[in-house]
């Protein structure tokens, strides 16, 4: 897996934060339910990702995403590009990401203003429409620029995400959940939930300070893995990631009883 920290290092500074900024933001609140319009708007987005996308055809990347007139007729005018053969992801790249930024920039901008009474609020819809098209834009321009398999790219995608909860302490990639009187097993499902990717086993092993890692790994993860909490996957390097399980049981349990 790509290090998260290189993603699209290549772009312009200010562009290349724009994109992982707004990415981050509409998948942090779609992970904390908040599926407002305010909230989950993939504007910003949408602006950076059609400034990379036009660059890339072009030959040039601008040093800031702009912000088209009308988003549906430059993505559409990116379709008559020429076609080129040794473009790596030529066909996503002309066709089909910017035929999917037009639905996700209108999606939010137009929709949750006013419904007629009888109408579903469409947020929670809405919301699930947001984050996976953004999520399949953002592994898509990863597996072409990084020249990586798509599982890899949606491995790298899945790290840039974090919730945010003020019982997570990050320090020079040292993370430490700010309640000493945790279990280590509780300890471990929140370090998870905190960045659902995978996770090196011996690095849980140092945030939750334990005294030896053969014992952390028997005694913690294998526990939480056959309670279907997390997936241990027991290969070398040895890594867990949360299960939906998991996560439940951190936002219903853990996360409110310890934050008013």
């Amino acid at each position: 897996m790509i290090n998260p920290s290189h993603v699209l290092a290549s772009l312009p500074n200010a562009l290349h934060d724009t994109l992982l900024r707004s990415y981050q933001e509409i998948m942090s609140n779609y992970l904390g339910r908040r599926w407002e319009p305010s909230e989950l708007n993939g504007g910003k987005f949408c602006e950076a990702v059609y400034s990379i996308v036009d660059g890339a055809l072009r030959g040039g990347f601008p040093p800031n995403a702009s912000k088209p007139n009308n988003m549906l007729t430059p993505c559409r005018a990116l379709e008559n590009e020429p076609s080129d053969a040794n473009r790596v992801g030529d066909r996503s790249l002309r066709l089909l990401i910017p035929r999917a930024l037009p639905v996700l920039y209108d999606v939010r901008n137009n929709r949750g203003v006013g419904h007629v009474g009888g109408d579903v609020d469409p947020n929670h819809m809405d919301a699930e429409a947001v984050q996976t098209i953004a999520g399949w834009i953002m592994a898509e321009l990863v597996r072409i620029f990084h020249g990586v398999t798509t599982k890899e790219a949606q491995l790298t995608v899945d790290a840039l995400i974090e919730r945010k909860t003020p019982l997570i302490w990050d320090v020079e990639g040292v993370r430490r959940v700010l309640d000493p009187g945790m279990s280590a097993k509780n300890q471990m499902l929140m370090l998870l939930h905190h960045n659902p990717g995978w996770v090196l086993a011996t690095n849980l092993f140092d945030w939750v300070d334990y005294s030896n890692l053969g014992q952390f790994c028997q005694r913690i993860l294998m526990p939480l893995h056959k309670d279907r909490l997390i997936e241990y996957d027991q290969t070398a390097p040895h890594r867990a990631v949360i299960s939906p399980l998991g996560v439940k049981e951190v936002e219903e349990k853990l996360l409110k009883s310890k934050i008013a």
